[in-house]
């Protein structure tokens, strides 16, 4: 395409189509996802505010607490711009830069979340496999290292994702068909027809993927071995059920993950890659305080002790309740 055709102007704006071809569909998705956003951020407050005043905060207490500030501004990230996208009939637009600190965010946010997996995982290798260095291995020390060595990482991985992306030549439809700036909807606007734009994205899916996956693989062979040597079976039951949330998350993450962004721009379908995202945007942070509040033993106790301190705040103003 002759370089007349093509625009990296920072004043241009890119249309979001959203699902504007399910017009029909429009207030039914609007009031589903208005409802599910607001859920997700309620329960993400009620665990960052739960675990914010327990006075002794356990590690896992303490990533659950970072996971929940994740997604809190992962949903903030991408769900107000697709309702918008469901109000506005013909899509809605975005600036140039606000589509790239919108791709920046989201993919800091989400390598941000592989990581913090990859320290869960760590903390319950320890945990099982050796329990009576525990304390002294995971203190808050060790904790607040790797929680700021998770958003590091991951922001300037993201930031070099979104800088190689944003340079290069765009055509003249600016037509996203998605209802984010999600990295293979923008990719698949460049006027490139080799594969080299997709070497940035590559580098990235290894260094936020493929490598916290193999981390994460890596704790969990290191905790099967261990309760292998397990005689009792209601410790192997009770130990694995420490794990079950933390693997229930990781398959939900990475499963969604890796369906969309490993494989060649060749294979794009903007149908199915909207119905996974919308999976993993709006479903997945909804479930992961679901999981947690309902199989973490710190989280329910965390919780009870937060409902029974506004219970007795409401009695002391209101002596009849």
């Amino acid at each position: 395409m002759e370089r007349d055709n093509e625009s990296t102007d920072a004043t241009m704006e890119f249309l979001l189509l959203g699902f504007s071809e399910l017009f029909c569909l429009r207030v039914f998705l609007f009031l589903i996802f208005l409802i599910v956003h607001l859920v997700t951020l309620a329960g993400n407050v009620m665990i960052f505010v739960a675990v914010v005043m327990e006075p002794s905060r356990p590690p896992m207490l303490f990533f659950l607490c970072q996971l929940s500030v994740i997604e809190l501004c992962y949903t903030l990230v991408i769900v107000p711009k697709a309702l918008l996208s469901l109000i506005v009939v013909d899509g809605s637009t975005i600036s140039f830069i606000g589509c790239a600190a919108q791709m920046h965010f989201f993919v800091a946010l989400g390598g941000a979340e592989c990581f913090l997996l990859v320290a869960m995982s760590y903390d319950r290798y320890v945990a099982i496999c050796q329990p009576l260095h525990y304390i002294a291995v995971m203190n808050e020390g060790l904790c607040f290292r790797l929680a700021v060595a998770c958003c590091l990482g991951s922001s300037a991985v993201a930031l070099g994702l979104t800088v190689a992306v944003f340079r290069l030549p765009f055509c003249q439809s600016h037509q996203i068909n998605h209802f984010f700036c999600d990295v293979p909807a923008v990719l698949h606007l460049a006027c490139t027809q080799s594969y080299i734009p997709e070497l940035p994205l590559l580098a990235a899916c290894v260094l936020l993927l493929l490598l916290p996956f193999l981390l994460i693989l890596t704790s969990y062979v290191c905790i099967a071995a261990a309760l292998l040597h397990v005689t009792s079976s209601l410790g192997r039951s009770k130990a694995f059920s420490t794990c079950f949330s933390h693997l229930a998350i990781t398959l939900l993450h990475y499963g969604c993950a890796t369906f969309i962004y490993v494989r060649p721009k060749s294979s794009y379908s903007p149908a199915q890659d909207k119905m996974v995202s919308l999976v993993y945007t709006n479903i997945t942070p909804l479930l992961y305080p679901l999981i947690y509040s309902m199989r973490n033993k710190e989280i329910r106790g965390a919780l009870r002790k937060m409902f029974r301190r506004k219970r007795g705040i409401m009695k002391m103003k209101v002596p009849w309740i």
